[in-house]
């Protein structure tokens, strides 16, 4: 199924959005901050303009305003009798005086006022209050301008560091994107950020085991092609017999020549599946799969049932010498192909009238089990190579698809189990025996 697109999000564009909307933000507080502290020491610094102009009017120097500029001061002085003294131009202000800073409305425009008062004179100096403010807030807005100025070009900065930060990642993707289907080459990991690089390096490691897989696959795939020549072929040659045949005896021959190769063609491409199937799931990630309890008694004698009417033809008595619980985590089925592959190769290659036993036990707290059998045995200079696929024994006249103990390997390997060869001191040929690892406590006992 396509995911849909708004399941999907762009991390350079989120990441992009989010630190410009935080310097958005910081610019917007600061400016505002700004704005509030530059109104605010404006305020005071004309205050104590009045405040001084004041005191200089009582030490002597008169200030003459002007007249053209509306935020200009309005002085005016009383002397001790009431009688005013001075008044610069402009509007004339009430006689009641305020000591201090205090706000007064005259002809509908407001002044701020400070009033002083000595024992020769009292002086009241004035100011437009909205004049006065226009000024302080454009001084304010001369402090907030460079934070102003600053946003923007800080955003810019910020853009260009996130593309250039993400570059790397912009450059893998393109390698990844222009790469040939067989390319598993490793990715460069140099200057990868820190977040980046273990995803590069698990890429790595993906590309590795898809390698190795691949590898696995063309060998297996020419194998199977090689090994399956010859039976099609035999299986044409005897099927062009059959049609030669004449006389009905050598027709029932053919047909029976016929269908014992079709049952080993059966048999080669079972065993080339569940190869298949078992080096899959070896390829796969084991994590993914929840161990689980498996009781090798059940499993031994399902698979001892599979192979009874073939011990039957052959009279061979395959049995299981030991009855006591043996658990294992594994795959019940994966496991049954394993003891399936072990018995079938030891009714295959003892004699008629031979023997096959299955042991279980445990030893150090160590699951294992054995089959043994009444066979000729493996040589020993021999029993590494027979793990290899379609590898058959030297000297042997048992046909057969060389797949059993590779198959056998594949699974042990899976659940990380070993396998040994050896020979049998009971029955005198082979004798495989598979440990797995240890089991919970409280499960041991010593292998007869």
């Amino acid at each position: 199924m396509k995911p849909r697109e708004d399941s999907h999000h762009s991390l350079r564009r989120r990441l992009l959005w989010l630190i410009l909307a935080a310097i958005a933000a910081a610019s917007l507080v600061q400016g505002a901050s700004a704005y509030r502290t530059a109104v605010r020491q404006a305020d005071a610094m004309f205050d104590y303009h009045l405040e001084e102009l004041a005191r200089s009017v009582h030490a002597g120097v008169i200030v003459a305003p002007d007249p053209t500029r509306s935020y200009d001061l309005l002085v005016q002085v009383w002397g001790p009798d009431g009688v005013q003294q001075f008044r610069s131009s402009g509007i004339e202000l009430p006689p009641q005086a305020v000591l201090g800073f205090s706000d007064a409305q005259v002809n509908g425009v407001r002044y701020r006022l400070y009033s002083l008062q000595t024992p020769q004179h009292t002086i009241r100096i004035a100011q437009n209050l909205d004049a006065r403010r226009a000024q302080g807030r454009a001084m304010a807005i001369q402090a907030v301008l460079p934070i102003a100025l600053l946003a923007p070009i800080l955003m810019l900065a910020v853009g260009w560091l996130i593309n250039r930060s993400l570059a790397p990642v912009e450059r893998m993707r393109r390698q990844v994107a222009h790469r040939a289907a067989d390319d598993l080459s490793p990715l460069p990991d140099e200057g990868m950020p820190l977040e980046v690089l273990p995803l590069v390096r698990e890429l790595n490691l993906l590309f590795a085991r898809v390698g190795d897989a691949f590898a696995q696959q063309q060998t297996f795939v020419d194998d199977a092609a090689h090994e399956l020549r010859s039976p099609l072929t035999a299986l044409k040659l005897q099927a062009q017999a059959l049609k030669r045949a004449q006389d009905p005896a050598e027709r029932e021959a053919a047909i029976a020549s016929l269908n014992e190769g079709i049952e080993r063609a059966i048999q080669l491409v079972a065993q080339l599946l569940a190869l298949a199937r078992e080096q899959g799931r070896e390829g796969g990630r084991r994590a993914a799969e929840a161990p689980r309890r498996v009781d090798l008694q059940d499993v031994a004698r399902q698979a001892a049932a599979d192979v009874l009417p073939h011990a039957t033809e052959r009279r061979i008595d395959v049995g299981l010498v030991t009855d006591e619980p043996v658990q294992v985590s594994g795959d019940a089925d994966a496991l049954r192909i394993l003891l399936r592959n072990l018995l079938d190769n030891a009714v295959k290659y003892s004699p008629a009238g031979g023997r096959v036993d299955i042991s279980l036990g445990h030893t150090k707290a160590r699951p294992w089990l054995v089959v043994e059998d009444s066979g000729p045995g493996i040589a020993a200079e021999q029993r590494e190579r027979v793990f290899d696929r379609f590898y058959r024994v030297a000297g042997g006249d048992v046909a057969g698809s060389g797949l059993g103990l590779a198959i056998v390997k594949t699974i042990a390997e899976r659940y990380g189990a070993t396998v040994e060869l050896g020979r049998s001191e009971r029955l005198g040929g082979l004798r495989v025996e598979l440990t797995f690892p240890a089991s919970p406590p409280g499960e041991a006992e010593a292998r007869p």
